[in-house]
């Protein structure tokens, strides 16, 4: 089993190592863009090219799947994704966990970048999935470049600022980056502060679209399987190895093999 993960950056390695702790025995392919990062900034246009390119690197492995696990690539870039390599390569793409948030009818957070919150995709999820709760959007500026280059003081600072713009009575926070799962921790922390330590549930979506990545082939989560996967890096189409910021997170160390510290 081969799947293929693709970001232009580290904001992949949760959903990577949640596939790895799913199947340990999968052969993981991992598809940055180096050269091209941040995508966040650039026009849907470029920045679906920029995707297509990084997604055709990844499909000369010959995956079984591969997860766009990038939210705004997913926003822009899926249905060009999808109509160049499906239904040769299942492309599943990674979108807020926004519906099951609001299940329960209580106080949403949505955290996200400065460019997502406020956008038509997002407010066109939460008219779809979240009607009857009260739903707050976050933005969160510099954090996920933060994350990016593993620079703690600078995810402190960019975390502090979003935590202030949540609501004390907040139910559920739901992580609309991928590169904020990386740094769950700092966000508990910090948002256990702000609410006095109220109970509150985050929603990520690195799990769930490893399931359905493996759902997409006709597998299942086997955890206790022997862990025999191997790991491609490629960085702008080039050969590499994981970037000296991912070993930082303990998602990344899974994924290299390391025992680390865990990163606070």
């Amino acid at each position: 089993m081969k799947i293929a993960l693709m970001d232009s950056g580290i904001g992949l390695l949760a959903a990577a190592a949640a596939v790895r702790r799913l199947r340990p025995d999968a052969e993981l392919v991992l598809s940055c863009d180096p050269d091209g990062m941040p995508w966040g900034p650039r026009t849907p246009q470029d920045l679906t090219g920029r995707a297509l390119d990084v997604a055709r690197a990844a499909a000369e492995h010959r995956p079984d799947a591969l997860i766009v696990a990038c939210n705004t690539a997913s926003v822009h870039a899926l249905p060009a994704l999808r109509a160049e390599l499906e239904p040769l390569i299942p492309v599943i793409g990674t979108v807020p966990a926004i519906k099951p948030a609001a299940v329960a009818g209580g106080r949403v957070a949505i955290w996200a970048t400065p460019a997502t919150t406020g956008s038509p995709y997002q407010r066109g999820l939460i008219r779809d999935f979240a009607d009857g709760a009260r739903v707050t959007e976050v933005p969160c500026p510099g954090l996920a470049d933060a994350v990016e280059a593993a620079d703690d003081a600078a995810v402190v600072r960019a975390i502090a600022a979003a935590a202030a713009l949540t609501p004390a009575d907040v139910t559920d926070v739901v992580l609309g980056c991928t590169h904020y799962e990386l740094v769950e921790a700092p966000i508990r922390a910090a948002l256990a502060e702000r609410t006095g330590g109220a109970p509150f549930v985050f929603h990520g979506s690195a799990e769930a679209v490893a399931v359905q990545a493996l759902r997409r082939i006709g597998a299942r989560p086997e955890p206790g399987l022997p862990s025999t996967g191997s790991l491609t890096v490629l960085l702008s189409g080039r050969p590499g190895g994981l970037p000296g910021a991912a070993l930082g997170y303990a998602e990344g160390r899974l994924l290299a093999g390391r025992s680390a510290a865990v990163r606070g």
